[in-house]
């Protein structure tokens, strides 16, 4: 009897524990976001358990009724989600297959299990869903940024890469054509600059938008950095050709695009084309040829098309060679300053030097400015160059002062890069103070395109320059077609009248009476000339009726160095 009751409260604690296990097994399924069905075959019983109703909105009482989530998935994967379901009909143990719910909103993973008795008969099934969507959405935005442009939606530069490379590698083997064109949009710098990154991204947005108009079949867009853009053609031809793909962009840029503002704004855009397999044989070289041609369109004026040859790609690594060779330069201290004397036409006196840099390079080779100078600009180099001239040159001529004590002026050429720099006048003033050169001994040479960009600030500096007492000329006068407009409100001592009128002053008279009248204007508002490219008595002769303050050039004194300079100022005294 006691053995009976032992079994007895036995079982009780069996089913009692039994009990709580499944109240902890339902609590744990019913607060998780999954959903599980379970099947037994041998008694043909179906459980539901977990968050059910987060998937399916269907009541399901058998095997049969879980057809009835079929209508409540996006149609394409009915038939991989019933395939999985009905595992034990392929005789395999578990499967997994993603599927998405019919209105798109929720991801889902279908996990089902089937265990077998004596190796086939299928005797339990457990089927889980698991909410995907969280992930799936961090993937496709992953994969979103490893193929396209968030700001514009285009394809990235790597994936365009990518593609192009496929397409290059396609045409190789069908004897294809692939064209590529690189797109900048005009002056974009002065806008983001002027109006703020905010109004220049909203432009790049709204032309990447328009560029991606142009997509279709074998035509592929993407937005590089900032302003550049880059579009691939397959085959071009028809409305899928490089001049029909070009003439839409321009026909689009006659009208303003409305910024978020509210503003308008009009631009222009530039074009280089180059195309597999006249510019090269790859996607990389592709790219590099079509940037570089659009670089040469640019220089020629800007919202044109420039189209890929030979030439164009040896004048560019022409330019880049000679660029390496020019940071050597500047590393190694290869650069020489010669000097040429400038003369008061009525006295004859030296009045002063102008400062000209030479570049020597290792084998002895003298380099003209005119080949390096271009360069130097564009690169950028010629503000180390112009802080080297200006110290030498100040250095120099503080020696010749301190030796021979001759009156006269130093003359040094100033590119608009360096003169832009805020700390320009500061330096210059400090390397003044260091060689003791007073301030009315220097004058700075500056070209009208100085003024082009910012004429305010440019004038600006100018004036303090003046107030510190240095002198400011303006070289190459009369070669700009504004210079007269300019002329009136600028602080300037002294113009220099460009060797182009001097070369047919005796010859030509049309010359003869632009270069009387400029010099009869200059001296009313008070100002010093000096006539440049001298080179024969007669222009001299000319030049000294017309009342031309001073000149430079051969006739009276080539550019030399700085020894046989000092012979020059030692005959002077």
């Amino acid at each position: 009897m006691d053995e009976l009751h032992y079994q007895i409260d036995l079982l009780s604690a069996m089913n009692q524990k039994l009990g709580s296990n499944e109240k902890m097994y339902r609590a744990i399924f019913d607060t998780s976001m999954n959903a599980f069905l379970y099947y037994s075959f041998e008694e043909d019983r179906l459980e539901i358990l977990g968050n059910w109703e987060h998937f399916f909105n269907v009541e399901i009482t058998s095997l049969k009724d879980i057809t009835r989530i079929y209508d409540l998935v996006e149609e394409k994967y009915i038939f991989p989600l019933r395939d999985a379901i009905f595992l034990e009909k392929t005789g395999k143990e578990c499967v997994t297959q993603e599927c998405r719910s019919a209105d798109g909103k929720i991801w889902m993973e279908c996990e089902v299990t089937v265990s077998y008795e004596c190796g086939s008969i299928p005797s339990e099934k457990v089927i889980r869903f698991r909410d995907i969507t969280k992930f799936k959405r961090q993937n496709d935005e992953l994969s979103y940024l490893a193929y396209y442009d968030v700001l514009t939606g285009l394809y990235n530069r790597n994936y365009f890469i990518r593609i192009l490379s496929d397409w290059i590698g396609q045409a190789k083997e069908e004897n294809a054509v692939v064209s590529v064109l690189f797109a900048d949009i005009d002056d974009f710098r002065k806008i983001n600059d002027g109006m703020g990154m905010i109004v220049g991204d909203d432009l790049v947005q709204q032309v990447g938008q328009f560029l991606g108009e142009l997509r279709e079949d074998k035509v592929i867009v993407s937005h590089f950095n900032s302003d550049l853009y880059c579009i691939a053609i397959y085959n071009p031809c028809g409305t899928r050709s490089v001049e029909h793909i070009y003439h839409t962009i321009k026909e689009r840029m006659k009208f303003p695009f409305v910024l978020a503002e509210g503003g308008e704004l009009n631009i222009s855009i530039s074009v280089g084309v180059a195309e597999f397999p006249e510019a090269g044989n790859s996607a990389i070289e592709l790219i590099n040829c079509a940037e570089i041609v659009m670089f040469k369109a640019k220089n020629k004026g800007k919202a044109r098309i420039q189209y890929f040859d030979a030439p164009i790609l040896n004048e560019f690594l022409k330019n880049v060679e000679m660029e390496n060779k020019l940071k050597n330069a500047i590393a190694e201290d290869s650069f020489v300053l010669y000097y040429q004397p400038q003369y008061d036409v009525k006295t004859g006196k030296m009045r002063g030097v102008e400062a000209l840099v030479r570049w020597k390079d290792k084998s002895g080779k003298m380099i003209s400015p005119a080949e390096f100078i271009p360069v130097a600009e564009k690169s950028g180099l010629i503000v180390p160059i112009g802080n080297w001239v200006l110290r030498k040159s100040i250095s120099t001529f503080a020696g010749w002062k301190e030796k021979y004590d001759y009156d006269m002026i130093l003359s040094i050429n100033i590119s608009a890069i360096q003169y832009k720099k805020q700390d320009f006048v500061s330096k210059l003033m400090s390397l003044l103070n260091e060689y003791g050169v007073e301030s009315r001994e220097i004058e700075l040479e500056i070209t009208e395109s100085i003024l082009i960009d910012d004429f305010e600030e440019i004038t600006r500096k100018m004036h303090a320059l003046r107030e510190y007492g240095i002198r400011v000329s303006m070289d190459d006068f009369g070669t700009g077609y504004s210079s007269l407009s300019y002329l009136k409100g600028l602080p300037i001592d002294t113009l220099k009248i460009d060797k182009s009128f001097i070369d047919t002053l005796t010859t030509d008279e049309a010359t003869k009476t632009i270069t009387e009248a400029m010099i009869s204007m200059v001296k009313k508002l008070g100002l010093e000339t000096v006539a440049e490219g001298v080179e024969t008595a007669d222009q001299l002769a000319y030049l000294k009726s017309i009342d031309c303050d001073n000149i430079q050039g051969f006739l009276l004194g080539r550019p030399m160095p700085e020894a046989e300079l000092e012979n020059v100022i030692k005959n002077q005294i």
